[in-house]
Order: structure tokens, then C-alpha cells, then sequence
């Protein structure tokens, strides 16, 4: 506890904000620039770096991670990746497996990232996992979207080019590889590469009937 103690007292000095240091751990291989704040509740382990300008607000858990210039980081799981400068993390996210998320990206509640790259300017706003993917610069993926690497027996990458949308509830069965400005309607099913700059949907049918809501709810109108 005294080495914990004389750790985060070394930080302070330096010039990081440590809101609670009774409730921080960091390990002595780890590098704070000065200027960064750092809320309750925060675990810092291993080799990792912290730039200047970074918030960590409550209850992260970062390890062996670099973490860029002006990043906020909310209540959320970074192991061994990097973060690029003016991103926003979380709540709830977990960046793992050598992930590298670009600048002024924004990684929302419950998005998992494994092996993933995304290039600047990147929204995964909710809800969503990308496992063995590239995304290219300003690609918007949409909530409930899921990158499927795994077959069951083998993991395969999927190539997202730049400035395309991913609407919600799409799923893209890797290997894949998505053109750079292509439009994903939402529900789609994604299983053949697509060209640069096309939309595809690939949703059933909607129908109607006016009679079987009553026979499934037991009730009349």
C-alpha cells in the first residue's frame, strides 16, 4: 500500500489531477503526462503511456495501452491497444486485442473492438462489435452492428473503406471487403464484397394481416 501511496503521490507532483488517490492504482511502469485528470476509481496497469490533456473518468480499467493527446475515456476496458488524440471512449466500451482506434474517432456505450483499426473520424456510437476489421477515415457503423469473423473454426478480416454507413442491425460475415462511400440499409446481411460506392440492402419482405395479431395476443380490438 505505502509503494501504491508513494506512486501516486509522484504523479501529483508531476502534474496530474487525481481527483481520489485513495481510489486510483497504477503500476510503476506506467507514464502520465502532466495536465491529465483522473477520476475515481481507475486502474493503470502495465506499459502504458498517457498523453497530455486526457480525462479518465470514472472506473476504466486501461493496460498496456498508449492513449493519445486530449482522449476521454468513460467507464470503460482498454488492454493492449492505442488510442488516438480527441476520441471520446464509453461508457461501457471494451477496445482489447491490438486495436488502434484513429483520432477524433467516437467509440460509444457497449461497442466491443477486437484486432480492429479505424481510421480518423471514425462513429461507432452503440451496440455494436468489430472483431478483426479495417474501417476506413469517417465511416459511421450504426447501432447493433456485428462484424462476424468466426466461422467456428477460423477468424477472417473484413476491409471497410472510407466515408461509408453502416446502418443499424447489419451484419457482415468476414472475409468481406466493403468500397470505399457504400451505403449498408439497416438489417442487412452483408456475405460478397461490394464495390465502391453502392447500396445494398438485403432485408425479407415486409408483411401484413389483419387477422393474426388477435389469434397470437388472444385478444380482439
Amino acid at each position: 500500500m505505502q509503494n501504491r501511496d508513494l506512486i501516486v503521490k509522484k504523479h501529483l507532483q508531476n502534474g496530474v489531477l487525481i481527483v481520489d488517490p485513495h481510489s486510483v492504482w497504477i503500476d510503476p511502469s506506467v507514464h502520465i503526462a502532466a495536465g491529465v485528470v483522473i477520476h475515481p476509481n481507475n486502474t493503470i496497469l502495465g506499459d502504458t503511456e498517457i498523453a497530455e490533456g486526457v480525462v479518465l473518468e470514472q472506473n476504466n480499467q486501461i493496460e498496456n495501452s498508449v492513449i493519445g493527446a486530449r482522449v476521454r475515456i468513460n467507464s470503460s476496458v482498454v488492454r493492449d491497444s492505442a488510442i488516438a488524440s480527441d476520441t471520446a471512449v464509453g461508457p461501457f466500451a471494451h477496445i482489447r486485442g491490438r486495436s488502434l482506434v484513429g483520432k477524433r474517432c467516437r467509440i460509444g456505450n457497449f461497442v466491443e473492438l477486437k484486432n480492429a483499426e479505424l481510421g480518423e473520424g471514425v462513429k461507432v456510437a452503440h451496440l455494436s462489435y468489430i472483431g478483426d476489421a479495417t474501417v476506413g477515415e469517417h465511416t459511421n457503423v450504426g447501432c447493433g452492428v456485428v462484424f462476424c469473423n468466426y466461422d467456428g473454426k477460423n477468424k477472417y478480416h473484413t476491409f471497410v473503406g472510407k466515408r461509408c454507413f453502416i446502418g443499424s442491425n447489419c451484419n457482415l460475415i468476414a472475409p468481406l471487403r466493403i468500397g470505399d462511400g457504400s451505403f449498408l440499409a439497416a438489417g442487412t446481411t452483408v456475405h460478397k464484397d461490394v464495390e465502391e460506392g453502392r447500396f445494398v440492402i438485403g432485408r425479407m419482405r415486409q408483411e401484413e394481416n389483419a387477422f393474426l395479431a388477435e389469434k397470437y395476443l388472444g385478444r380482439k380490438n
